[in-house]
């Protein structure tokens, strides 16, 4: 009792990936505290190794021509943008600041990522393994700029956006988490937002991690719209409202085997880079 053998978990992890997380997940709540920890710590480190060599991480970014200030970037002179300075200069007699000129540039785009996933009804076994694998996969693909949230009645913050924290930490504090009763989907939405906007990041994503299927009142659509961008990995036994909320907001969606936690990453992956 309040034993894990190292040698048959590396085994069964190497047999049945799915199942191993789900019963670690499941050993989490155990009432011996010892067990419950240490089942903790295995299921974030195998989630964080599962990501880490499971294709998780992201593509390099592609990088765009933007207009920037002369003394913010080098790059070639961007003559109309630049017209209005000259033109005042030449009109007041003055001296050209060069500051005031802009130049073509490329700039790669930084990413910030908010998670909301949920733990409305139960939460442990597979469920609580894909939530672990989820916050592992965002806090690695954007280490610095990154938040997670965790959603039923109440919207929880696990990890905050300008607080950033080793990810073995976050994902053993999503382990720690247990189902807690009705659904705020636009709270959690509401929530992301706020996160996000500490960011100073390009591209601002949030990942919902729902069956969507809102039960405490709320405007979800109107939440969703006022994000930059929604991403939604939804249980394909249960994407209906999931896939409703998708086509009204125009977010992207894809679906995930509620038994198959071990494959969260692989979908993550495809929600951002849906050409990778």
């Amino acid at each position: 009792m309040g034993e894990i053998d190292p040698d048959s978990l590396e085994q069964a992890f190497g047999e049945d990936p799915d199942a191993t997380l789900a019963t670690l997940a499941d050993m989490t709540s155990a009432t011996d505290r010892r067990l419950a920890d240490l089942a903790r710590r295995l299921a974030g480190r195998l989630a964080v190794d599962l990501v880490r060599v499971g294709g998780a991480a992201p593509r390099r970014a592609v990088g765009r021509l933007a207009t920037r200030r002369w003394r913010d970037a080098g790059g070639d002179l961007d003559l109309d943008a630049s017209l209005e300075p000259i033109a005042e200069a030449r009109a007041t007699r003055a001296a050209l600041d060069p500051h005031d000129l802009r130049v073509r540039t490329w700039v790669r785009p930084t990413l910030a990522i908010a998670l909301c996933v949920d733990r409305s009804g139960s939460m442990g076994g597979a469920p609580l393994a894909a939530s672990a694998l989820a916050a592992a996969a965002v806090t690695l693909r954007a280490p610095q700029d990154a938040s997670v949230m965790a959603f039923g009645a109440e919207v929880v913050v696990v990890q905050s956006q300008d607080v950033p924290r080793p990810v073995e930490s976050v994902v053993r504090d999503v382990l720690a988490l247990r189902g807690h009763g009705t659904t705020d989907v636009a709270g959690a939405l509401r929530t992301a937002a706020a996160q996000l906007r500490r960011s100073t990041a390009t591209r601002k994503v949030t990942v919902l991690m729902s069956d969507c299927r809102a039960t405490v009142p709320g405007d979800v659509e109107g939440a969703a719209r006022d994000l930059d961008e929604l991403l939604i990995l939804a249980p394909a036994t249960d994407d209906a409202e999931a896939r409703q909320l998708a086509g009204a907001v125009g977010a992207r969606l894809v679906t995930l085997d509620p038994e198959a936690p071990s494959t969260v990453p692989e979908r993550l992956a495809l929600l951002f880079d849906p050409a990778g």
